[in-house]
């Protein structure tokens, strides 16, 4: 497998309104790229970004999605779905399974040669402090049986595939990242959870976090410097944090006080099975015993192909907590 070497290219970029998304907008401009996003809606936040070419309509429509990758060199997808409230494994497919079939198709119809797909390191087995897990290692449980984690495994599989037969694509699998332009907010609402709450219970387990600028820079280097069939985690190997000492990280960053108690596992998964019930009885939550199985879960990875392959940094986390609130309070 060789890398290569590329200059300017015009990108069709998935999902570029969401955290990830709008940080590798702003990453493919300023490395000189031309950038074609295709977003959902006109007010979409990208639009603010300098982006040169918008193309409104939905990614899972085939017709729109060939009008936005016309003379396009490659793409760039930060899109999918990551509800956890969800109650049925079909509704993760569309976004995390299907919209790779339809990439697929369109890199053989438009002559597209080049795809950074953005997974989960959660389709990764999370090893242990003594020995992280590395891109080789297999899914474990509970990721292996999440509805979010299998439907973006089955996502790698298809664009890898397309990989075999000759095309050039390179997967991101990144930690649970942090950092400016979290619009929703996303994953910046388990910090908003915790903050400048005087008493405050988390569970006993952990993520592996990285900022979510690391992951940008990661993604726009791939085009130029991945290997074609390449795994790649997006890490931070300093920052594989259980949630106290994520949110005790927070309150010095913040510069507040804060009693942090943890949860024992045996609540933690009775609180699971009781939101099983209000989700079979139709009430909407993210509450249920397999979501709550993976937030007891330490998750250790070895980032080190993608430190020495595409220029991974590895930002303190107290940085990208402090990003976050800084740009929230910009807006």
């Amino acid at each position: 497998m060789r890398r290569r070497v590329i200059t300017s290219m015009k990108v069709l970029l998935l999902g570029a309104t969401g955290l990830l998304g709008h940080n590798v907008l702003q990453r493919l401009e300023s490395d000189g790229h031309r950038v074609v996003a295709l977003v959902r809606r006109a007010d979409g936040i990208c639009l603010q970004g300098g982006c040169r070419e918008t193309v409104i309509g939905s990614p899972l429509d085939y017709e729109i999605l060939s009008k936005a990758a016309v003379r396009c060199d490659a793409i760039v997808n930060c899109a999918g779905c990551t509800d956890m409230a969800l109650r049925r494994y079909e509704d993760f497919l569309p976004a995390n399974r299907e919209l790779c079939r339809m990439m697929v198709r369109l890199m053989e119809e438009q002559g597209i040669n080049t795809l950074v797909h953005t997974s989960t390191v959660n389709t990764i087995g999370y090893g242990t402090s003594g020995r992280p897990a590395d891109e080789n290692a297999g899914m474990l449980p509970p990721f292996k049986g999440s509805f979010y984690a299998d439907s973006k495994r089955e996502g790698e599989q298809i664009v890898l595939a397309a990989a075999r037969e000759g095309r050039h694509v390179v997967v991101i699998n990144p930690g649970f990242m942090l950092g400016p332009w979290d619009v929703k907010p996303s994953s910046g609402r388990m910090l908003l959870a915790a903050y400048r709450k005087p008493l405050m219970f988390a569970p006993k387990g952990g993520k592996a976090f990285v900022h979510v600028e690391d992951v940008a820079q990661v993604i726009v280097n791939a085009l130029s410097r991945g290997v074609n069939g390449s795994r790649y985690i997006a890490v931070n190997s300093h920052a594989c944090l259980t949630l106290k000492e994520l949110y005790r990280l927070q309150a010095e960053v913040c510069g507040y006080r804060q009693m942090l108690l943890g949860v024992p596992n045996w609540v933690m998964l009775a609180g699971g099975k009781a939101g099983d019930v209000l989700r079979w009885m139709g009430v909407r939550t993210q509450v249920s015993t397999g979501n709550v199985r993976q937030l007891l879960v330490r998750e250790y990875y070895d980032n080190r192909r993608a430190v020495q392959e595409l220029g991974l940094k590895e930002t303190p986390i107290a940085e990208a907590i402090k990003d976050f609130y800084e740009w929230r309070n910009r807006r």
